[in-house]
């Protein structure tokens, strides 16, 4: 079963190799249905309460990018890790192909800094929700448009044929980079092939800049197949979805805070908001003292709709109020949900045994605060977290798929039950890496034991933002 599966996935990558210029039209394709339903629908009136996917193109764009397009590229990380990004992705092909016939220049020193995927990830979902950008396809052209504007001035200016933006600055590397150690197939480098080639030593080009002679994971990968067989040392080969987290990622302090704080913190903040009856009654609250004082400004609804969403067409607008309140809920989650996080990681890598600390050339000087509030075994810890982590976003986007499903007609008896199933077994995953993840550092069975525990009553806070989402709200 093994050497059949290692055969079908060493022919699967050299058929993306051997077919590229197939792959690249293909991409095409897609580019220009991703462009169609991104520009077309902005220059389309605003749907009434009658449209449905079948008989409105906004509807259908909103379903597609909303729906389908991200809850689903986020399951197929941990499933064939970034295939889409090497295979599929709009942006990724417009910012090579812009590299391509662009300027060339060296990558400046700004782009590469580390932190980029937490705080483009973190500015774009913030900014998602101040404008509704699952609602309106102005915000969607905002949003998805920005980025791939930035793609393309990025792969402009930097790089030949390389995916400058997409190694370093598109907002879902990160998210993308974290799910993808989970996935079952990674190409694999042989050392000793690499240093006695027998076949193939003429130059690729590996577009998203990875080091392919010490590539180790798949975090980085694009799975393109451009590689295969490459010196005769590189192949795609499957390994245990755990290999990556357990035995080879160290983690690091973006890292760690993009998966506390920013997908088990934020991105909850981001999707409950509007769900919460807390947010109603502070904001009644709060425009209650305001309007006791002749306070008035906070009130008015007049900001655009690129800062804050503004349609009073359909009688849907945001007052600086609204706003304001939107980022004290989502900076509220940081702090209620990845702040008891943070420091359960923190405790529990004080009672295990040290760890050494290990010097990369990736760590960015900006990034030296969080490490000095942290451990070096706290970070391979909260690579533990993952699974729980790409849950938590993946059933948050798919609320929208579920809203639209149910303006549709479709039943939605099944989902309660079907949400607790993904999240259950997703923190039962990331209990078992963690464990496993402590187990390394050789500690007594009792340590250990305590270890996890304190991790478990770190993941409280999260388990219960979405019980309140599940059930309560």
């Amino acid at each position: 079963m093994a050497m059949a599966l290692k055969r079908a996935a060493g022919q699967t990558a050299d058929f993306l190799r051997d077919h590229a210029a197939l792959l690249r039209k293909v991409q095409w394709v897609i580019v220009f249905f991703y462009l169609f339903l991104l520009i077309v629908p902005a220059a389309m009136p605003l749907p009434d309460n009658a449209a449905s996917m079948l008989n409105n193109l906004t509807i259908m764009a909103q379903f597609a990018f909303w729906g389908i397009w991200w809850p689903f590229v986020l399951v197929s990380m941990p499933l064939f890790g970034r295939a889409w990004c090497g295979l599929f992705c709009p942006e990724g092909m417009l910012t090579e192909w812009a590299s391509e016939h662009g300027r060339g220049k060296a990558i400046p020193k700004w782009i590469r800094w580390g932190g980029w995927p937490f705080v483009a990830f973190a500015l774009t979902t913030i900014y998602g929700q101040l404008v509704s950008v699952y609602q309106y396809p102005w915000a969607v052209l905002a949003v998805l448009g920005g980025s791939t504007l930035g793609a393309l001035v990025i792969g402009y200016l930097y790089g030949r044929k390389k995916r400058v933006w997409c190694k370093y600055l598109c907002p879902v590397n990160g998210v993308f980079n974290l799910l993808a150690k989970l996935a079952p197939w990674h190409y694999k480098v042989s050392e000793e092939a690499w240093r006695h080639p027998e076949r193939r030593i003429e130059s690729i080009n590996c577009a998203p800049l990875v080091p392919l002679r010490n590539m180790k994971g798949a975090g980085d990968c694009h799975m393109c197949g451009r590689c295969s067989d490459y010196r005769g040392a590189i192949h795609l080969t499957p390994r245990s979805p755990e290999e990556e987290i357990v035995h080879i990622e160290s983690g690091d302090h973006w890292q760690t805070a993009l998966i506390v704080f920013g997908l088990m913190g934020l991105a909850v903040g981001a999707f409950l908001w509007s769900a919460s009856p807390w947010f109603v009654t502070v904001k009644q609250a709060a425009a209650t003292w305001l309007v006791e004082r002749d306070i008035y400004w906070p009130l008015a609804q007049n900001a655009p709709w690129f800062i804050l969403t503004h349609y009073p067409d359909v009688n849907d607008s945001f007052s600086w109020l609204d706003g304001a309140g939107i980022l004290m809920f989502i900076f509220g989650a940081v702090v209620v949900v990845g702040g008891p996080l943070y420091i359960a990681l923190w405790l529990a890598d004080c009672l295990l045994p040290g760890v050494r600390a290990q010097e990369t050339g990736k760590r960015a000087s900006a990034a030296k605060w969080l490490g000095r509030f942290g451990r070096p075994g706290m970070h391979r810890l909260a690579q533990g977290l993952i699974p729980a982590a790409g849950a938590g976003v993946f059933l948050g986007l798919s609320a929208t798929t579920l809203t639209l499903l149910k303006n549709e007609g479709m039943p939605m008896f099944w989902v309660t039950g079907t949400r607790f199933v993904i999240l259950g077994l997703a923190l039962l995953w990331s209990l078992r890496l963690v464990w496993r993840i402590v187990g390394k550092r050789r500690a007594h069975i009792g340590t250990q034991l305590t270890a996890t525990f304190v991790v478990t009553l770190g993941l409280m806070p999260f388990c219960m933002a979405w019980y309140l989402f599940f059930v309560v709200w």
